[in-house]
């Protein structure tokens, strides 16, 4: 399995520990033992992914990576195992903004350089805060700088669970959404349905739910 292993929750390496972690790497190896495999994971850059499995040096992607009609023309994928895209957090007790539109005439932080920053500025009547990390972000919500923040959804969830953040809470919606998928060899169909097989009978015996849990929390 190749993976690029600089995408916390979903791959990366804690300082001192050899195990590569992450929603994905514990999603594929779950995979791999309900298949009856032994899961080995290289860490590739992302843009090498797809050269590394079309020359044969790894069998199967995941890595974030979103299903789209480009890489499909190099790839086969699975069933959608994550929807990401963009989402908002607001204080708990926030009764106005219940919807991107209610952003209007509001004050709203995301990181700088994201894919948020554009979309939000697209909604139009905006204030936008652009801040260097999603704790700045947070901060700023918690001392009432701004009204929502925006970010990607897994940056939401991962950040709200493991600070143990309260006071705050992630709405529903999705500003955009994109599927994330395993990425097999274009002529690998075999691969593809086994791979499709694991995935549903642990969404079905509830391996897919605890994994879930462990990484965003409760919400799906």
């Amino acid at each position: 399995v190749g993976s690029s292993i600089d995408f916390a929750p979903f791959e990366f390496q804690d300082e001192g520990q050899a195990e590569y972690q992450g929603f994905d790497m514990d999603l594929i190896r779950a995979i791999g033992k309900e298949m009856g495999y032994e899961v080995e994971i290289q860490n590739i850059g992302f843009d090498g992914l797809i050269p590394a499995m079309q020359a044969k040096n790894i069998d199967v992607i995941i890595s974030g990576m979103t299903i789209n009609d480009e890489r499909k023309e190099n790839v086969l994928f699975s069933d959608p195992y994550y929807q990401s895209g963009l989402t908002m957090v607001v204080r708990s007790d926030e009764q106005a903004i219940k919807s991107f539109q209610d952003l209007k005439g509001h004050k709203v932080a995301v990181q700088i350089g994201t894919t948020s920053a554009e979309a939000v500025k697209k909604l139009g009547g905006v204030e936008v805060k652009e801040l260097n990390t999603p704790a700045d972000c947070f901060m700023e919500l918690k001392g009432n700088g701004v009204d929502a923040v925006v970010n990607d959804r897994p940056v939401n969830d991962y950040y709200i669970t493991k600070s143990g953040e309260t006071g705050v809470k992630a709405l529903e919606e999705k500003l955009t959404a994109e599927d994330y998928g395993i990425a097999m060899a274009k002529d690998n169909t075999e691969l593809q349905s086994k791979i499709n097989e694991a995935l549903k009978k642990l969404k079905e015996n509830g391996e897919y739910d605890k994994i879930y849990a462990k990484w965003f929390g409760g919400q799906k």
